[in-house]
């Protein structure tokens, strides 16, 4: 049986971050604002399901969107929760039918978890809306400042470095 490991820890912010030029501290601040503009997107979207499901519901339900069938431990790796939270987490997604749980005929301790078609639908009208969303928003910037955008985005993300926010470990197929 696959033992859970704790995610990799976010890097954490300096306790005394060094002093910082005026400029710096309003590029910061501007970036505060946006991540703020993009939570609100990402927690609205889910207004779309009509309190159907929670937000850590929903988090599984998008993990499993991600990997596909995948072994319990594996999706409480990716979401940084013990294995016994997953097993809450997914007791009540299977009894709403928007989970399946199976085994792996190898290994049968290995409980694997799957989106149902139920849980597609979910995954989909809430990416639907987070889509339309952020295309109403970037459509009433001014197309100068579009172009702009990916580019300084992209860099951003680079920035952060490769995987920041996303599942704790590459995706290893059953």
């Amino acid at each position: 049986m696959e033992k859970s490991r704790a995610p990799a820890p976010f890097p954490s912010a300096a306790a005394d971050p060094p002093a910082v030029s005026p400029e710096f501290a309003e590029q910061v601040q501007a970036l505060q604002a946006a991540t703020r503009v993009l939570t609100g997107v990402a927690l609205h979207s889910l207004d779309v399901l009509d309190g159907v499901i929670t937000l850590p519901q929903f988090r599984m339900l998008a993990v499993l969107a991600e990997l596909g069938r995948t072994r319990s431990a594996r999706v409480a790796r990716a979401l940084g929760l013990d294995a016994s939270t997953v097993t809450r987490l997914a007791d009540r997604l299977v009894a709403a039918g928007h989970v399946a749980r199976g085994s792996d005929p190898r290994h049968r301790s290995v409980v694997t978890l799957d989106l149902t078609p139920s849980g597609q639908r979910l995954v989909s009208a809430v990416s639907g809306w987070r889509q339309r969303e952020l295309s109403r928003i970037v459509a009433s910037l001014p197309p100068a400042t579009r172009a702009e955008l990916v580019s300084l985005l992209d860099q951003l993300v680079t920035a952060a470095g490769e995987g920041y926010g996303l599942a704790a470990a590459p995706v290893v197929p059953l």
